[in-house]
């Protein structure tokens, strides 16, 4: 279940005059501009933004980039920003420089539908004119890479029906290549984990603790490492249950001495039209701890409350 409806009321010429009152002259309203945003949806919020434009002769986002900062800011924008084209910033920003940010790319292909996947594509192409996956072959290498090339190729069945037969062959494949062989074959992993239906990999999965009393994941852990590990783990717990994968991948942004604000915004922003409210029961029934609390615990001033008013505590 979404946080963030669309709006009923809309209208976008009202939206539209409430955040230019919230942002010209001295000072800047936070709480209206927080109000607008989160009351509609990201379709309607782009309508807002054409409107904006065409009655003021300005650019919200930029309006917006000048008022806020920090954080905050970079919230804001995620709202403001088109679902997909957020996505392919992100994945730009995860192999800009000299390092890359593996996570990003495993948290954004690795649960994705075959559709998202190739929007995310042509969105990438049409917005840095460059292959999505030919900057993932050349800032990632090995078996790693070979798992990212998969996903980013989109051709994961989506057949509905579960094939018992088949489920329990790549259960006695995965076996073969792993736990009963020298070394592993990556290989077969890959074929098995990117390219089967997310309902087929459930049954695989339980087949293959029937056949070799193992669970999958104490396999994977026992086999591969490094952001291959990550990026097989990532899907096979998305597989088990999306909504406890997001509120681990929520609590792992808060843990510990810092926070991953990058990650933490993404997750919010972008599950918050889909399942956010379910993955905040999630996470309450894991960690014992509401996300609210967790939030307000790590975060402050505007850019705590923005988060908030989006998970729902509004």
């Amino acid at each position: 279940m979404a946080t963030i409806y669309p709006n009923s009321h809309f209208n976008a010429e009202t939206s539209a005059k409430e955040l230019r009152d919230a942002m010209k002259g001295l000072g800047t309203n936070e709480d209206e501009i927080i109000k607008v945003l989160v009351s509609h949806d990201n379709r309607q919020r782009q309508e807002i933004s054409s409107k904006y434009k065409q009655l003021f002769g300005r650019e919200l986002d930029d309006d917006l980039k000048s008022e806020l900062g920090g954080h905050f800011e970079a919230a804001i924008i995620a709202l403001m920003t088109p679902t997909f084209l957020f996505l392919a910033r992100e994945l730009k920003r995860a192999m800009k420089g000299a390092g890359t940010d593996e996570s990003v790319l495993i948290d954004i292909l690795a649960t994705k539908s075959n559709a998202d996947v190739k929007t995310i594509k042509a969105t990438y192409q049409t917005e840095f004119n460059r292959s999505l996956e030919d900057d993932i072959r050349s800032d990632t290498e090995g078996n790693f890479q070979h798992m990212l090339v998969s996903l980013c190729n989109a051709a994961r069945e989506e057949n509905p029906k579960v094939d018992a037969g088949l489920a329990k062959k790549d259960a006695q494949d995965i076996l073969g290549a792993g736990e009963k062989h020298w070394g592993t074959e990556e290989s077969v992993f890959n074929l098995v984990l990117c390219t089967r239906s997310f309902p087929q990999l459930r049954a695989t999965f339980e087949a293959y603790r029937d056949t070799s009393g193992f669970g999958i994941v104490d396999t994977i852990k026992r086999e591969t490492s490094g952001s291959l590990q990550e990026g097989y783990l990532a899907i096979v717990n998305y597989v088990w249950d999306s909504n406890y994968y997001y509120a681990e991948s929520l609590y792992n942004t808060i843990k510990g001495a810092g926070t991953n604000d990058d990650a933490l915004i993404r997750l919010i922003v972008t599950r918050s039209e889909i399942d956010l409210k379910h993955v905040a029961s999630a996470f309450h029934k894991t960690y014992g701890k509401h996300l609210q609390d967790f939030v307000k615990e790590d975060c402050g001033g505007e850019y705590r409350k923005l988060l908030l008013a989006v998970i729902g505590n509004n």
